[in-house]
């Protein structure tokens, strides 16, 4: 029998999940019916390109072309999750994207998000990568 903890650590861990699970099954999968299992009404989004609400997304994820999101840092605090993620085929090009979800009794219901384009490490003024 496994018993989960009520730790903050725990919560960190099963919020870090949820997001994961709800990203992948939405964008990866383009499984609409993720947003019924990881994400509630009402859904602020904090995005300048976008309104709040699920019908945004509902209407978008179907028509992404070539997306792909792939998250290299995670950190999780009491009800946010912060993912830091190179993300293809949102924009004409690569963007590196910063995403901060606050998540309540286990689902999504809150969003911001900072997006820069992609620029390789040789071409940055100190030589560091951006991810």
């Amino acid at each position: 029998m496994t018993v989960t903890g009520n730790t903050a650590a725990d919560q960190a861990q099963r919020n870090t999940e949820i997001v994961l699970t709800a990203m992948r099954e939405l964008f990866k999968e383009k499984d609409v019916t993720a947003l019924d299992r990881h994400w509630a009404e009402p859904y602020v989004q904090h995005s300048p390109q976008m309104p709040s609400g699920l019908d945004t997304l509902r209407a978008a994820v179907p028509g992404l072309e070539g997306f792909s999101w792939e998250p290299k840092r995670i950190a999780a605090q009491g009800d946010l999750v912060f993912t830091h993620s190179i993300v293809h085929g949102w924009a004409p090009n690569p963007v590196v994207i910063v995403d901060i979800f606050r998540l309540d009794n286990g689902r999504i219901v809150e969003h911001w998000d900072v997006i820069q384009d992609l620029v390789s490490a040789d071409a940055t003024v100190d030589g560091n990568p951006m991810v």
